[in-house]
């Protein structure tokens, strides 16, 4: 089936215009940690609101690789070679729609760092960082480039456990993975989405050991750590459209 036919998970229609960029994103790990609205609150640009899950907010760190960024008309070229990203990211919405909310992107191609931040609006850092796959089982390490007090850094080991499997509506897992924009902001403080389309995540129990991870550290708020949810995901081919500035 053609992937622009496949909409009927989506929540809304896809957008009238063509998209124009397409990524294919593999071996993701989510890691979502539970937070208290009123500790992200001074993070969140006042015209989002901040989406919950049962009263509650969460932080999301992803980690996974981007295989190719490829424009409309150039499928056979990406713009980059292969490399890994970590993103921090929330839950928003903005005039009732859903969608992330990125509070950091650690990356380590220079091309895409510098293409993303300045077109999507989005707090793209340089980083060293590398996954290492044994079996079954992954090992990532990152370390944030830039003299800080405290190094932000992500280390962690995790592995695949059980079968792919679709989450259902109306579960956590569904509202964690599920999201089909982005929204950002510049400093006089418009707010822009970005609408993107996939098929649903193809998910996976996973276990994971956090090694280290202080990707929270420049937003000074404490994470419940023993509540956290992980994933997997084999992975998706994602497709963008231009952002558009909303309000």
């Amino acid at each position: 089936m053609n992937l622009m036919n496949d909409i009927s998970h989506r929540p809304w229609p896809l957008p009238s215009k063509n998209w124009i960029l397409r990524q294919t994103w593999n071996d993701l790990l989510f890691v979502h940690y539970p937070i208290p609205v009123e500790l992200l609150r001074p993070h969140i640009p006042g015209s989002l609101q901040i989406d919950t899950f049962d009263g509650t907010a969460w932080l999301g760190v992803v980690v996974f690789v981007m295989e190719g960024i490829y424009f409309r008309g150039l499928a056979a070229v990406s713009l980059t070679p292969k490399f890994t990203e970590i993103n921090v990211r929330t839950y928003v919405h903005c005039n009732g729609k859903p969608g992330v909310y990125f509070m950091s992107l650690d990356v380590g191609n220079l091309a895409s760092l510098l293409i993303a931040k300045k077109w999507y609006r989005l707090p793209y850092q340089p980083a060293q960082i590398s996954i290492q796959k044994e079996g079954e089982s992954f090992y990532c390490q990152s370390l944030r480039k830039g003299k800080m007090k405290i190094p932000i850094a992500f280390e962690g080991k995790y592995v695949p456990l059980s079968e792919v499997y679709l989450p259902e509506k109306g579960t956590v897992d569904h509202w964690l993975t599920e999201r089909y924009c982005f929204f950002s902001t510049n400093k006089r403080g418009s707010v822009f989405c970005g609408e993107i389309h996939h098929r649903p995540w193809p998910l996976q129990k996973v276990k994971a050991e956090i090694v280290r991870n202080t990707l929270f550290t420049p937003f000074q708020v404490d994470v419940e750590e023993e509540k956290t949810i992980t994933h997997f995901s084999m992975g998706v081919e994602a497709f963008f459209w231009n952002i558009k500035r909303i309000k």
